[in-house]
């Protein structure tokens, strides 16, 4: 909504364009000491599990010398690899891969060299040393990554100062999505909009200040200390008016980015295509069915079943608690609909009073989320060993055997009531492509505390851009939400 802009901003000035340079430095200055770090503990315990106390002998480079340059050439590596870029650092997959390829690329090229030039270096200690380094580069990169989301979500993190460009309803759209996830590191702080649409007076769309309109972006950027020009749709951005502006932003140290149209793609369905000097983006259709498909079915069942026998004594420790603490069945059986609209029973560990359904009318007026589902955070029908599952989700332990049937999977989105199913639209109905998971998105990102639309559009994301390796990032993140037990109840 455009609104008129207050004189004086709560928040105060935004950062120089300086300081954002100067914290962005801070943070790969610290990347480099602690990737050094890392690769000097990496070739010790190379050399100590290689060799012990023993003095190798047969070594034509001594090790003194070797292990500094090993560290000095795995650096080099990094570097050139762009492992220090900070268009990768901080949000996304890219970085990882970048710090995997430098090593792998660096084991290559000092195996082909020890064997051209047959040099006696131990190939046990080399090996050693560059899976330590590559596993602890990646651990390392993921503590740093971490300690960056947190300080961006308090506000004090190193973010990109972003100016966005675009028709008001863009710009909006565009701020939206940039503040669901604040980790990321693009902060706007301020925008730009037609000529037409500019008012006499300061004005502001929601809380972020119109500093001027398409005639002026490089002079409004450097006023704010923009970084970042991201540009999204408008009927006057040309595809001429946007070379200009590319032309005008070079040698400014601003950045130019372009936000298309197509949203919630994952990067793996994207491939450029120049055509007639135009950067096409062809879409890769979702997977629904294939070989992929198989190995997922075959990795979740056989994960199950590994699993239900692990977790047999667990199960039976809550199965007599659950007994104890109230009477009624141990399990609950709930009808879900599944892939394809087929309807299974979902399996969980009992967790509310026996007749819970024929409370819930008397509740729908305490309902605390929005759409299809029904959520109270202090639920009556709760009971106390209930609480404590919920907590830690371990009521939903038995949809392993929902796996192990081929009505689940580990990962996908959440299986939802008929009730639900009933009033789904178009867009909604998307969900059923796949077979719901016991995890997925929505539950990595909150659980309870997001809101119906949040909700679904993970899960839709995560139905057109599935894959095996998202699948095991999911399962990962899965553990930390069920420690710090986010939005369960």
């Amino acid at each position: 909504m455009l609104t008129p802009a207050r004189e004086t901003s709560a928040a105060g000035d935004p950062p120089s364009r300086s300081a954002a340079r100067t914290a962005e430095r801070s943070y790969i200055r610290a990347l480099v000491v602690l990737d050094t770090a890392v690769l000097i503990v990496a070739v010790l315990i190379g050399y100590v599990a290689r060799f012990g106390d023993e003095e190798p002998s047969t070594a034509e480079v001594p090790y003194v010398v070797l292990a500094p340059a090993l560290v000095l050439a795995w650096l080099a590596a990094l570097k050139a690899l762009r492992c220090y870029d900070d268009r990768v650092l901080g949000y996304g997959a890219d970085e990882y891969r970048r710090v995997s390829s430098a090593s792998l690329r660096l084991a290559g090229t000092i195996a082909i060299a020890g064997y051209i030039f047959d040099v006696g270096v131990s190939r046990g200690y080399l090996g050693i040393s560059v899976a330590v380094g590559t596993v602890g580069l990646e651990v390392a990169r993921f503590a740093a990554r971490k300690s960056l989301h947190r300080a961006r979500s308090r506000g004090s993190g190193w973010s990109r100062k972003v100016l966005v460009v675009g028709d008001t309803a863009h710009v909006l759209e565009l701020v939206h999505t940039l503040r669901r996830e604040p980790y990321a590191g693009y902060q706007v702080v301020g925008a730009c909009i037609p000529d037409a649409l500019l008012a006499p007076v300061p004005q502001r769309l929601d809380d972020v200040p119109v500093v001027g309109s398409f005639r002026g972006i490089p002079e409004a950027a450097t006023a704010i200390g923009a970084d970042t020009v991201a540009v999204t749709a408008s009927g006057e951005l040309t595809a001429t008016r946007l070379r200009r502006l590319g032309w005008q932003l070079e040698g400014t140290g601003v950045d130019l980015v372009v936000a298309p149209a197509l949203t919630d793609v994952a990067g793996p369905r994207i491939h450029t295509r120049p055509v007639a000097g135009l950067p096409l983006i062809h879409v890769e259709a979702p997977e629904f069915r294939g070989a992929r498909k198989l190995v997922k079915g075959l990795v979740d069942r056989s994960a199950a079943l590994l699993a239900l026998a692990l977790l047999l004594p667990l199960l039976a420790v809550i199965s007599l608690a659950i007994k104890v603490d109230s009477r009624g069945p141990v399990l609950f059986r709930q009808t879900r609909v599944g892939q394809g609209g087929r309807e299974f029973g979902v399996w969980k560990f009992r967790t509310m009073v026996v007749n819970a359904d024929a409370l819930l009318a008397q509740l729908s007026t305490r309902n605390e989320t929005d759409g299809l589902m029904f959520k109270m955070r202090d639920d009556p029908r709760v009971t106390r060993i209930g609480r404590l599952l919920r907590k830690w989700s371990l009521d939903e332990l038995p949809q392993l055997v929902n796996v192990l049937l081929g009505q689940m999977s580990l990962v996908g989105p959440r299986p939802p009531l008929p009730s639900e199913v009933a009033r789904y639209d178009g867009d909604v109905a998307r969900r059923l492509l796949v077979k719901p998971g016991m995890t997925g998105l929505w539950q990595v990102s909150g659980r309870s505390d997001l809101s119906w639309e949040d909700g679904i559009r993970l899960d839709l994301y995560y139905v057109e851009n599935w894959s095996l390796a998202a699948d095991l990032t999911i399962l990962w993140k899965t553990f930390g939400a069920v420690i710090n037990s986010r939005g369960a109840y």
